[in-house]
């Protein structure tokens, strides 16, 4: 596949340029071993930078309103009570029962590209570091090759983050970065021994409105033929790449994939905590394939604080060359860092986390650097940022960043197996044993899948220790001496993430174990309720016993004197006839007898009636 490509200039865009981080030397955390001493030294924003900021969250939040308002008429075309039988007949009569019309075409295409932007029009970050200056440059994936050709003479390492999935566009942009230029350093331990690059699972919060929403509109607008046309038309529109519209459209055919709209934006999705595991996947058929659209809340959501919240899962990979060149792909757009102002953070679009450093651990990565650049590493190489980079994001989320000003996840779900035990000590109601086994089981799934994420990063660093010991190895026999002395090792780096991981992981496994015992305590406890009740209602029994005796000995005399003292001639006092009677009283109780039968049979007469509709759709579809 790569005897296929040639490295060709492409005119390059004028990119966007954000402002440097105005952070003094003094006020920066750059070594992790400090974090803990310094929290209450946050970054500071610069005056403009953050009004200009406000302005473009205010011009978004604009845009936002009007595509909620396309999103909700769509949701009431799909999921109105207008499909029910009843409504369809009533809808006949009254025009409040009709179903509403589906949105224009028009509307429905901005909506699709608003939660998925077309391929070419990611943003995407280019951070260049060089002895004491930082410069970040937004750009677009459409550009993305101009920026791996080659770095500025002052630049020491280049850093590109493009917002990718597990996919195709993944894939391609993967393979044609390392075509262009030689592999770097390998991570034997820590990377994969298979394919040269260095990947972590990550855990961020997400908003759960939006999560519903980004799958809403996947799931729905997937399915409209109509529209399919216009959105693959404008995937690769605005692409300036020699080479990566191509390579998709290779890697599709080679695949057996269509290189379609919706396949290509499938990588956006977050993944749920119990779906599947992203380490180790290989390749584009791997990824994730969302089967439904219902997101239930999370047992984390019992919890005041995460409320509103929903814990999802993204892998996060790098790719590094030798020349100073490093490709981090992750679709990531969570918050990393626990603190007091994240429901905050939760609101702001996808596309501007990296420019928050107060949620955003990659946006913190470039803003420590931001003012010195590379004068505080410990090595000017690519290999000392990535062993930074890896570690800072393979750490989170976690609340160390703000000084513990608000309950991490570890808090959090303590508190909620908390509530729980105090839930499984309340007086049996009914159908709450059920809710709340649910809420265990949940729990207890959750609590799981964290373990196996902490478990797998455990594993990273140790691996990565083992290579950055033998990279020092090697710098120190070939005489290469660090460029900063007292900066932060890359073996005291990993060394820190390692600890703080390590300790994650058995804090978790801690609250597993608890979980468990406390379910396993609900059943021991509904198992001797259900005995003490079952005591109860032998005893029950024996009364109803009783009084069905007495009933069995009365029941004939009552019918007997009824019987015989009725009136089988005429109807007394009145001058109405037997056949009156029977008329009136005969009628009134058929309709009720009818009336009955069908609301006892509604649900198969719905069920036949969604069947017929199904089998009439095939043969006017054949």
């Amino acid at each position: 596949m790569h005897d296929r490509r040639t490295s060709s200039q492409t005119t390059l865009a004028v990119p966007t340029k954000t402002h440097i981080s105005s952070v003094s030397s003094d006020e920066t955390v750059v070594s992790s071993k400090n974090v803990l001493a310094n929290f209450q030294k946050v970054v500071a924003r610069d005056p403009a930078i953050e009004e200009e900021r406000i302005r473009k969250l205010s011009r978004f939040q604009t845009h936002y309103l009007r595509q909620k308002s396309v999103y909700d008429r769509l949701i009431d075309w799909s999921d109105g009570p207008y499909h029910s039988l009843q409504n369809q007949i009533l809808g006949l009569f009254l025009k409040d029962r009709r179903r509403p019309p589906l949105p224009p075409k028009d509307d429905l295409i901005g909506l699709a590209r608003h939660y998925y932007p077309a391929r070419a029009d990611l943003k995407v970050q280019v951070c260049d570091f060089g002895l004491g200056r930082a410069e970040r440059t937004e750009i677009t994936l459409g550009q993305i090759e101009e920026y791996w050709q080659s770095k500025p003479d002052w630049v020491d390492v280049r850093w590109i983050h493009a917002p990718l999935g597990l996919g195709l566009t993944h894939s391609s942009v993967e393979d044609i970065f390392l075509h262009d230029g030689q592999p770097g350093r390998a991570f034997e331990n820590g990377g994969k021994p298979e394919w040269p690059y260095v990947e972590t699972e990550i855990l961020n919060v997400r908003s759960h409105k939006n999560f519903q929403e980004m799958r809403d509109v996947y799931l729905l607008l997937s399915r409209l033929s109509e529209l399919d046309e216009e959105l693959d038309q404008c995937s690769f529109k605005n692409d300036e790449n020699s080479s990566l519209q191509s390579d998709v459209d290779w890697r599709a055919g080679h695949l057996a994939m269509p290189a379609c709209f919706w396949t290509l934006v499938a990588s956006d999705m977050p993944w749920q905590p119990d779906e599947g595991m992203q380490m180790g996947i290989h390749g584009p058929l791997e990824g994730l394939q969302p089967i439904s659209r219902h997101i239930a809340p999370q047992t984390l959501s019992i919890h005041p604080f995460y409320r509103d919240s929903h814990i999802v899962r993204n892998i996060f990979r790098c790719f590094h060359r030798s020349d100073g060149i490093l490709l981090t792909l992750s679709p990531m757009a969570g918050v990393n860092f626990i603190d007091k102002k994240m429901p905050q953070h939760l609101s702001e679009p996808a596309s501007f986390i990296f420019d928050n450093e107060n949620a955003s651990a990659p946006g913190y990565v470039f803003s420590a650097f931001a003012d010195q650049g590379t004068s505080t590493w410990h090595r000017r190489t690519v290999e000392w940022f990535l062993t930074y980079l890896i570690t800072e994001v393979g750490a989170t989320p976690h609340a160390h960043r703000q000084g513990f000003n608000a309950p991490g996840l570890e808090l959090a779900y303590q508190s909620v197996i908390q509530d729980l035990k105090r839930r499984r000590h309340a007086p049996w109601r009914k159908n709450e044993t059920v809710i709340l086994v649910r809420d265990y089981l949940a729990c207890v799934d959750e609590l799981t899948t964290v373990k196996q994420i902490c478990a797998k990063q455990v594993d990273l660093f140790k691996g990565m220790q083992q290579d950055v010991r033998k990279f020092e190895s090697e710098d120190n026999r070939a005489r290469r001496s660090p460029d900063n002395p007292q900066g932060e090792s890359m073996h005291e780096r990993v060394k820190w993430a390692l600890t703080l991981v390590k300790t994650r992981h058995d804090r978790f496994e801690n609250l597993l174990i608890d979980a468990r015992q406390s379910m396993e305590a609900l059943f021991q406890l509904r198992s001797i309720e259900q005995n003490e009740l079952a005591i109860v209602s032998d005893s029950q029994n024996k009364a109803v016993l009783i009084f069905t005796g007495v009933t069995i000995v009365f029941l004939p005399l009552s019918f007997f004197t009824s019987y015989y003292g009725m009136n089988l001639s005429n109807i007394a006092n009145t001058d109405k006839t037997e056949e009156y009677f029977w008329k009136l009283c005969g009628s009134i109780a058929f309709f009720i007898v009818l009336f009955v039968t069908l609301g006892a049979s509604r649900h198969y007469l719905k069920q036949l009636w969604k069947g017929r509709r199904r089998v009439k759709h095939h043969h006017s579809t054949v």
